[in-house]
């Protein structure tokens, strides 16, 4: 990494790395079905870099690795994830291979998306994009599922991550995020159990959990997963169990969002519940705060969106229980007022 600051003085390592590929998105603008569009909005979107976005803004140092072409979709991508606040001198350029491309195709019964990633730069990554010595000192590493379907090399990278650790000073996080679109579950489902039991922190959504491995609680994914320390099971609009080595269980219901799109909303969660174990926070806070960076998320046709300022964090984390349940977003600020108003004019 780069000096900064006064001569002489290094700039601090990140306390985060994520590893993964981000790509171009395009999505119909307005909203509506793919095949109708005359105009497609250009955004960018990726699980990991996602992630990393989100815990720049909650105020964490992160880098991102990956890889881009040299193309304009790929200075897109890097302008874009730079611009939020992540380290990216790590992010190889590739004159050989093109940066992904998935488009979105909105439905009434859900967001289906299309990839055009064979080949791509980022599925060119390899297990030794860990070994830089920058990254050194980190306290998370985290990676998803994704990156293990993308190619031989990326699955041997995500393998030596959590087996070998070469970032030995960091806690490995692991969100599952299996997509179909890029390998069968009767493919994944051995796989993606084997990289989560390995990890120290596992995210996974239980529908997800139910078709790789046939489980149906939160109960039954930990006992699926003896190896972590945390595992955390998001049951989409119910709430969130975080299942803990020993002690109890905790679960924080889901807040009441009005989806415009679920698209990247779990990685917003996983930034905010990550930035918690950063935090120190108990686990009750680190979920809540979980929910409150998915509101954002929830609520917009891109994959990202700014979290809540630190002190309405701060304040939500700290309500009672029934404040938290029975919690308006409008009236405390977490959504804007809708523009036809409270009482609909």
């Amino acid at each position: 990494m780069t000096a900064d600051g006064p001569p002489g003085r290094a700039r601090p390592g990140p306390e985060v790395v994520t590893v993964g590929e981000s790509m171009v998105v395009l999505g119909p603008d307005p909203t509506g079905p793919l095949e109708r569009a005359d105009r497609l909005g250009v955004s960018v979107g990726g699980a990991e870099s996602n992630v990393a976005s989100a815990l720049a803004a909650l105020g964490h140092r992160v880098a991102w690795v990956s890889r881009v072409g040299d193309d304009p979709f790929g200075r897109r991508v890097l302008r874009h994830v730079g611009d939020s606040g992540v380290d990216t001198c790590l992010v190889t350029v590739d004159p050989s291979a093109p940066t992904g491309v998935y488009l979105k195709d909105p439905a009434p019964g859900g967001t289906a998306v299309h990839y055009y990633r064979s080949g791509s730069a980022a599925s060119r990554l390899d297990p030794g994009v860990l070994d830089d010595p920058a990254l050194a000192g980190a306290r998370l590493l985290h990676l998803s599922g994704i990156t293990a379907a993308l190619s031989p090399s990326c699955a041997a990278l995500v393998r030596r991550a959590v087996t070998d650790r070469p970032l030995p000073a960091a806690r490995v996080t692991f969100d599952v995020n299996h997509r179909a679109r890029l390998w069968s579950a009767a493919t994944a489902a051995p796989v993606l159990r084997g990289l989560a039991d390995a990890a120290d922190v596992v995210l996974v959504g239980l529908d997800e959990a139910r078709t790789l491995w046939g489980v149906t609680d939160p109960d039954a994914v930990r006992d699926l997963l003896p190896g972590p320390d945390l595992v955390v099971v998001k049951d989409a609009d119910v709430g969130v169990t975080a299942l803990p080595r020993t002690g109890p269980a905790v679960f924080v219901p889901a807040l009441r969002v009005p989806v415009h799109e679920p698209v990247g909303a779990g990685d917003a969660f996983a930034a905010g519940c990550l930035s918690g174990l950063l935090r120190g926070l108990d686990l009750h806070h680190c979920l809540r705060l979980g929910h409150l960076c998915a509101v954002p998320a929830l609520t917009v046709a891109a994959d990202t969106a700014p979290p809540p300022r630190r002190a309405l964090v701060d304040r939500l984390l700290a309500l009672p229980a029934q404040d938290w349940a029975s919690l308006d977003l409008v009236d405390t600020g977490l959504l804007p007022v809708p523009a036809t108003g409270r009482n609909g004019r």
